[in-house]
């Protein structure tokens, strides 16, 4: 299975690219993760906060392979406990040979890219920084899998 993160933002600390590609390198080979960076759209002028999604949307939809899943980060998506995410890898897993992971820039995913994501979940209801979604996200992919694999780092 091909699985990409797709994130807008480029700049981040440090600390996320390590616990990134910490998480990143503990997943098995099978999944051939790819992290996609797309830039901010820039904030500059007068710019709407709907054009700049927009910039950012068309730019993301451009790195999804056709037939592909997607499943869009977005506030008022679902929200999935560890097992429920192991539950969805496995469904990946066994169903689509490419998944896409997206997360939106700083004012959010445009419409468009929502209404073409086969799911929209939520990491909870808190706002996150958005380095702090990619270290989330990773880890919980690398839990679903250890949880799919019978590995004790999931202690229920």
């Amino acid at each position: 299975m091909e699985l990409q993160i797709i994130a807008v933002g480029t700049r981040l600390p440090a600390w996320v690219e390590q616990a990134y590609l910490d998480y990143a390198k503990r997943l098995p080979r099978e999944f051939s993760l790819t992290l996609t960076q797309i830039p901010v759209a820039q904030r500059k002028g007068n710019k709407q906060t709907d054009k700049l999604k927009l910039l950012e949307a068309q730019a993301i939809q451009k790195k999804i392979v056709d037939g592909s899943y997607t499943l869009a980060l977005d506030e008022n998506g679902q929200q999935w406990n560890s097992l429920q995410w192991s539950q969805q890898l496995d469904k990946w897993l066994m169903h689509y040979p490419r998944v896409n992971l997206v997360i939106g820039g700083p004012d959010g995913i445009d419409s468009s890219l929502l209404r073409r994501a086969e799911k929209k979940i939520a990491l909870g209801k808190m706002t996150l920084p958005h380095g702090l979604v990619r270290v989330v996200l990773i880890e919980q992919l690398y839990r679903a899998w250890t949880m799919l694999q019978g590995h004790p780092y999931h202690r229920a």
